[in-house]
């Protein structure tokens, strides 16, 4: 079952296969005069009408609710949205139980979780295809994303091009760990003590040959990097932590450091952001950012993952 639960399993083939789709998707949604096509409007293939993908939220979110349904409407198909606390996963009904349920009534399911092993477990019982829409351990959706939208700038493949990370060892983190080691670009870590990422991510990731550093300093991170990116120091369900937020301070990305970055160099950020935390406001609202982007580009990547899944890539 071709499940999206992690950036490694699908191999380079297969992300660049999501990867060129997107491109190829989001480019043909504009008329003969340029113009973008409404929202709403259906892919001139309508690829999945008659498909509806299950949504199941653990965790709030904004980009990965809009962009999985208008995935689906794009598509051609239909999206059903729910809390895990709607379901009767919450009276007691095992996660496996509820798989295998909905393999009967839909075509694919789409889990933001808190609990990697949720996932896992899900994924594991199902019938159709699981889609990682967000865990503790990894972000591939947002990751792949943020690829999209560097290759949209740069105008060539992530291959070759080297990024750099700011802050907390996250899920976002992993991602970009995986995603490194399996599309062959660089990636510095800029991670003080104690915060670091996945071990078991990182050294599978090595293990495959990725060139990945973890450095304890934001401008070694940063050097001569085409890409920089940051996320959240505190996440959602963490405490608000004083000694977190001083040992993350040197690595804000602001304009001083962005400086120190290869020239054109852009800036991501997934979002939300803590303006003046992780980042400040000239560089998430200047020329550098492509945050936004990367939101609007959610909905493109998602769109090919979903394909991928129920094997309508050609």
């Amino acid at each position: 079952m071709p499940h999206f639960l992690d950036l490694a399993t699908p191999g380079a083939a297969g992300l660049r296969a999501i990867l060129d789709d997107a491109h190829a998707r989001k480019a043909a949604r504009r008329g003969a005069d340029g113009r973008p096509w409404s929202k709403g409007r259906a892919d001139a293939d309508a690829p999945l009408a008659g498909h509806v993908l299950a949504m199941i939220f653990e965790r709030p979110s904004t980009r990965t609710r809009f962009s999985f349904d208008m995935a689906m409407r794009q598509l051609g198909g239909s999206a059903i949205v729910t809390s895990a606390g709607e379901l009767q996963i919450g009276r007691g009904e095992t996660i496996a139980d509820t798989a295998r349920v909905l393999g009967r009534l839909v075509d694919a399911v789409m889990l933001r979780t808190a609990n990697h092993a949720t996932l896992e477990e899900l994924a594991a019982a199902a019938a159709i295809p699981v889609i990682n829409g967000l865990t503790d351990i990894s972000h591939p959706c947002q990751v792949l994303a943020d690829i999209m939208t560097f290759e949209e700038r740069a105008g060539r493949a992530v291959a070759g091009s080297c990024w750099a990370y700011l802050g907390d060892g996250n899920n976002m983190a992993n991602s970009l760990i995986e995603a490194a080691s399996v599309l062959g670009f660089d990636l510095r870590l800029g991670v003080p003590h104690g915060y670091d990422p996945d071990g078991a991510v990182l050294a599978t990731a090595c293990a495959r040959g990725g060139s990945i550093d973890l450095v304890r300093g934001a401008t070694a991170a940063v050097e001569g990097a085409e890409v920089v990116v940051t996320d959240t120091w505190v996440s959602m369900g963490q405490a608000q932590a004083k000694e977190k937020l001083a040992a993350m301070l040197p690595f804000q990305v602001n304009v001083a450091l962005m400086a120190k970055a290869a020239p054109g160099a852009i800036f991501m950020h997934c979002l939300p952001a803590h303006r003046g935390e992780e980042v400040t406001d000239e560089i998430l609202d200047g020329p550098t950012s492509a945050a936004w982007d990367e939101a609007e580009n959610r909905l493109h990547i998602q769109k090919s993952i979903l394909l991928w899944c129920l094997g309508a890539l050609a």
